[in-house]
C-alpha cells in the first residue's frame, strides 16, 4: 500500500505546469466597457473556501476572466455559475468551494495586487494543484518567489525517488496469492517465508540465526587456514577446509532452496542479494575444478614443462578462486541494515563518490610532475618518473604519508605541503554529505523495517514464549503429583 502512494507521489510534479505552458498570452485580459459601468458588476462577489468567507468586487475578479473567480464574475447564466462551485447559499449569495483556505488566500491577494505570493511553508505540490483549479498561473508571481519555489520542488522530488528507492530496497513478496497457481504452491510458500521472511515463524529466525552463524564461521576457517600452526593436513587437507565445505554446503542449500521456492524467477536473478549469494559458492566449485585438472597434469605429466608452466598458470587462478571467497562477508548485507545503507547510500551519491575520485586523480597527476620536475636531479632520488611519482602523491593526497618517498629539494617541500594540504581540503569535503545521508538512509531503513516487519507480521518475543512454554510444563508436572496426593488422601 505504501509503494502503490510513493509510487503515485512520485509523478514528475512539473506535469502540473504543462496545463500553464499550453498558452502563452496574459492573463490580465481587457474588460469590456459595458462589464465596468454595468451597475451589478460593482456589487461585491461572496466566496466561502473552506467556511472562510471573502468579498471580492466583481470588476477586480473581471479582470481575470480565465481564472474559476474571473469566470464566475463574468458569467451571466447562474447555471453556469453553479457549475463551476461546490454550493451555493442563497440567504448570504455566497459561493461555496471545498478547498484549502490557506492557499486561497494568496489566490485573493492575486486578485486584489495582481502578484501571486508563495510562501515557504506551504506544500508545492499542493500549492500547484489548487492555483490549477483556481486557474491561476504560476508565471504571475515574482521571479524570487519562483526560483525558491522550483528549488522546493526538486527537493521534494528527490526526497520522494529516494522513498521508492528504499521500499524497492525493503521490498519482500508478500502476495502468497502468487503460490497459488504454481506447481506444489503451497509448499513452496512455505518455503519461501521461511527463507525471506525472517520474523513469520520460528523456523524462519531460526534459518536467519544459522544463516549468519555460518557467515562468520567460514570467515574465520578461511582466516586460520593462512596460519602455519593450523597447518595439520589429515588426508591432504587442512581442518579448515572440511568446516568451508561444510559451510558451503550450506550456503548451496539456501541458495538452492531460494531458488526453487521463488515465485518470480527473473526477479529473483535481478536481485543483488542473490547474485551475492552466488558468488559466495561460485568460487569454491570452481577451485575443486581447477584442482582437479592441475592433480590430471602432475600425474600425467611430471617430467613435461609445457605442463609444469600451464600447471603454475593453474595455480594463479586457484589463488585468485580462494581470494574471491572473501566476498561471502557481503552475505551479511541480507541480515544487516547497516551494510545496506551503506550501499545504499554509495549509490546514490555516486556523482559526489565520481567528482571525488576525479579531483584526487587531477591532484595525483598534478602534483606528481611538479614534484618529478625538482627533484629528478637529485642524486639517488626516488622519483626517477612520473609513474614512481604518482604513489607519493596517492599517499600524500590520502594525508596517509608512509614516508617511503619524500622530497628533498625547498622548492619540493613546498610543493608537498601543497599536496597535502589539498588533500585535507579535498577529504573534508565529502564526509558530511556522505555521513548525513548515511544516518538518514538507516533511519528509514530501520523505520521501514519496522513497519513492513515487526509490525505487519508481529514480532517474536521468544524469551516471552519459552517463559510460557516453561510455565506450562511445570503446571503439567505439578498436575500429577496433585491428583496422586488426593488419592492418598
Amino acid at each position: 500500500m505504501n509503494a502503490v502512494l510513493v509510487q503515485d507521489l512520485c509523478r514528475d510534479i512539473y506535469d502540473l505546469y504543462a496545463e500553464y505552458e499550453e498558452e502563452e498570452e496574459q492573463d490580465q485580459y481587457p474588460v469590456s466597457p459595458c462589464l465596468l459601468l454595468s451597475p451589478t458588476k460593482h456589487l461585491t462577489l461572496n466566496i466561502n473556501v473552506g467556511g472562510t468567507t471573502y468579498h471580492l468586487p466583481y470588476r477586480v475578479a473581471a479582470r481575470y476572466p480565465k481564472t474559476r473567480i474571473g469566470r464566475l464574475a463574468t458569467y451571466t447564466d447562474h447555471s453556469k455559475k453553479l457549475d463551476l462551485c461546490d454550493d451555493y447559499v442563497v440567504q448570504s449569495k455566497e459561493f461555496f468551494f471545498d478547498r484549502d483556505p490557506k492557499i486561497f488566500h494568496n489566490i485573493f491577494n492575486f486578485y486584489k495586487t495582481g502578484v501571486l505570493c508563495i510562501k515557504d511553508e506551504l506544500c508545492p505540490r499542493n500549492f500547484l494543484e489548487e492555483i490549477n483549479y483556481w486557474g491561476v498561473r504560476i508565471r504571475n508571481s515574482q521571479r524570487c518567489c519562483r526560483i525558491s519555489f522550483e528549488e522546493r520542488q526538486d527537493e521534494l522530488n528527490e526526497q520522494l525517488k529516494i522513498q521508492r528507492q528504499l521500499l524497492a530496497e525493503m521490498e519482500i513478496e508478500e502476495n502468497d496469492t502468487l503460490f497459488h497457481d504454481l506447481t506444489f504452491g503451497p509448499t513452496r510458500g512455505k518455503i519461501w517465508n521461511m527463507m525471506e521472511k525472517p520474523f513469520s515463524s520460528v523456523a524462519a529466525k531460526s534459518m536467519g540465526v544459522a544463516s549468519s552463524m555460518f557467515v562468520l564461521i567460514s570467515l574465520v576457517a578461511m582466516t586460520l587456514n593462512t596460519v602455519e600452526e593450523m597447518e595439520y593436513k589429515p588426508s591432504g587437507r587442512f581442518y579448515g577446509e572440511y568446516v568451508e565445505t561444510l559451510c558451503i554446503a550450506f550456503f548451496t542449500l539456501e541458495y538452492l532452496l531460494r531458488l526453487v521456492s521463488t515465485p518470480n524467477l527473473r526477479r529473483f536473478g535481478r536481485s543483488v542479494l542473490n547474485t551475492v549469494d552466488l558468488i559466495a559458492i561460485l568460487p569454491h566449485y570452481l577451485q575443486l575444478i581447477l584442482e582437479c585438472f592441475e592433480d590430471e597434469d602432475m600425474h600425467l605429466h611430471s617430467g613435461d614443462i609445457e605442463t609444469v608452466a600451464r600447471v603454475g598458470k593453474v595455480g594463479q587462478v586457484l589463488r585468485i578462486m580462494r581470494l574471491m571467497r572473501i566476498f561471502r562477508i557481503l552475505k551479511l548485507a541480507r541480515h544487516s541494515t547497516g551494510l545496506r545503507a551503506f550501499g545504499f547510500t554509495l549509490r546514490q551519491c555516486y556523482q559526489q563518490v565520481g567528482c571525488l575520485l576525479l579531483f584526487i586523480g587531477m591532484g595525483i597527476f598534478m602534483f606528481s610532475a611538479m614534484v618529478y620536475t625538482v627533484e629528478r636531479d637529485v642524486y639517488n632520488t626516488n622519483f626517477t618518473s612520473m609513474p614512481h611519482a604518482w604513489w607519493w602523491a596517492a599517499v600524500s593526497i590520502s594525508t596517509v604519508g608512509y614516508g617511503d618517498m619524500l622530497p628533498e629539494t625547498n622548492l619540493g617541500r613546498i610543493f608537498a605541503f601543497a599536496c597535502i594540504s589539498f588533500g585535507v581540503i579535498l577529504n573534508g569535503m565529502p564526509i558530511s554529505i556522505l555521513y548525513n545521508k548515511f544516518s538518514d538512509y538507516y533511519a528509514k531503513l530501520k523505520s521501514q523495517e519496522y513497519t513492513t516487519v515487526t509490525k505487519a507480521r508481529g514480532k517474536m518475543h521468544f524469551a516471552r514464549r519459552a517463559t510460557k512454554r516453561l510455565a506450562e510444563c511445570c503446571e503439567d508436572v505439578a498436575e500429577p503429583r496433585t491428583s496422586t496426593y488426593s488419592e492418598q488422601g
